[in-house]
């Protein structure tokens, strides 16, 4: 009878006990389940190799780095402006010392970091921008390039050596106004024969122009249709596709599906109404797996999902008061069959977005402002290999190609993650 008594009594104590747990669980529910999500949430983990890619031969200097690409045999191509180096690189190329000279403005490495390709320049039949952006490597191995120079001094960047745009305040911000010269952009092959251009330079009418583009960022072709989808750019306010093999307009939009407007807007303020066209510049395109196209309106600090017949689907702001050159500058998408991931480099915060791409939460964020490996100054573009590494190029004094070796996936711990270095073994 005793025995059923103390039995009887921690029964009910464990299920006073319970009810007492299931009281402060439910008071704290908010913030405890919060934390609770947020140690089981999942996200890709990177670390960069130092290692990588190997020194450049003949003594080359890379310029502003300003477009990566990785082709079918997961060889990584950028594009730089030979012309950006600054004064003291360019005293260095005089000979007056041992060291150094541009390199040509496409360079092509394989996976060991070894310089495999490069070629690039004034040729005849093509106009060569004044100012390189954006290096594209299609389905079928060909290679698209765009350019942002706005007059002939632009040949050491787009204004005056500097990637920026005009009266945005990002860094080396000019003020005064060059005429828009980079109104094509042009196909070759991996060899550097030229194959196709679609516009020409001075030549473009705004953003409604059918034939022309004006300043185009970056483009992309769809695998399905053979489409090539222009970002254009840091003149025009839109997208533009046209067929890959003839250069046939088919159709463009600007923001929200909209038509395209290149009416001034007033300076960029996170709190207001969002925009109903893009700024200056359109920055990116990129088309999933599942045949949604993400742009990057990267002074909106947003990324606008579309489907290809431009119509719009939804939305997500990035760091949105990040003033300045904005937050939105390049995507590319995880290697799962589901891209369950977007990448954005983000290069006025100096860092890579890991972002969910089903809900558009950023989980995630690596890298920061610095020079050393890992860090950022200015990240420009990035890709992704068939193994999940990630490749990013800088731009301003940057000047340089990183690599992000995929760990595999890991519980998201800290928001910002900061320098992804190396574990020791």
């Amino acid at each position: 009878m005793r025995r059923q008594f103390f039995v009887g009594a921690g029964f009910l104590t464990a299920i006073a006990g319970l009810g007492w747990a299931a009281y402060v669980f439910e008071q704290h529910s908010g913030p405890l389940n919060q934390v609770v999500h947020a140690a089981t949430a999942m996200a890709p983990r990177f670390e960069v190799d130092p290692l990588w890619p190997k020194p450049l031969p003949n003594h080359w200097l890379m310029g502003q780095t300003i477009g990566v690409s990785v082709d079918a045999k997961d060889n990584v191509w950028i594009i730089h402006r030979a012309g950006s180096l600054e004064a003291g690189e360019l005293h260095l190329t005089s000979g007056a010392a041992q060291c150094c000279a541009a390199a040509p403005p496409v360079l092509a490495f394989d996976q060991a970091g070894n310089l495999i390709q490069n070629w690039g320049g004034k040729g005849n039949g093509y106009d060569w921008p004044d100012s390189n952006h954006g290096i594209t490597i299609d389905y079928k191995g060909n290679v698209w390039i765009g350019g942002n120079g706005r007059g002939p001094q632009s040949g050491r960047g787009a204004l005056n050596g500097q990637d920026e745009e005009l009266a945005t305040g990002g860094r080396g911000a000019s003020k005064t106004v060059d005429p828009f010269a980079d109104n094509q952009v042009l196909k070759f092959t991996q060899d550097g024969k030229f194959l196709m251009q679609i516009g020409k330079p001075k030549s473009s009418k705004g953003s409604n122009d059918v034939e022309n583009l004006r300043l185009p960022a970056k483009t992309m072709v769809d695998p399905k249709t053979n489409e090539l989808y222009v970002a254009d750019g840091y003149g025009n306010h839109r997208v533009i596709v046209f067929d890959a093999e003839t250069g046939k307009y088919k159709r463009h939009w600007g923001a929200y599906g909209k038509v395209p407007s290149d009416e001034p807007l007033p300076p960029y303020k996170g709190d207001a109404p969002p925009d109903q066209q893009f700024r200056n510049p359109v920055h990116c395109v990129e088309l999933s797996a599942d045949g949604l196209l993400y742009v990057c309106d990267r002074q909106n600090d947003r990324i606008q999902v579309f489907h290809p017949d431009g119509t719009f689907v939804k939305e997500v702001f990035v760091e949105k008061h990040t003033l300045g050159s904005g937050s939105a500058w390049d995507i590319a998408f995880s290697k799962d069959p589901q891209q369950k991931y977007i990448y954005l480099a983000d290069g006025e915060n100096d860092r890579v977005h890991i972002i969910d791409r089903q809900s558009l939460e950023v989980l995630t964020t690596f890298g920061e402002g610095g020079r050393q490996p890992g860090e950022f100054y200015g990240v420009h573009s990035i890709a992704t290999d068939s193994k999940g590494n990630i490749y990013t190029t800088e731009t301003y004094r940057g000047q340089r190609l990183q690599k992000f070796v995929y760990k595999g996936m890991a519980p998201v711990t800290a928001k910002d993650q900061g320098v992804v270095w190396p574990k020791k073994k």
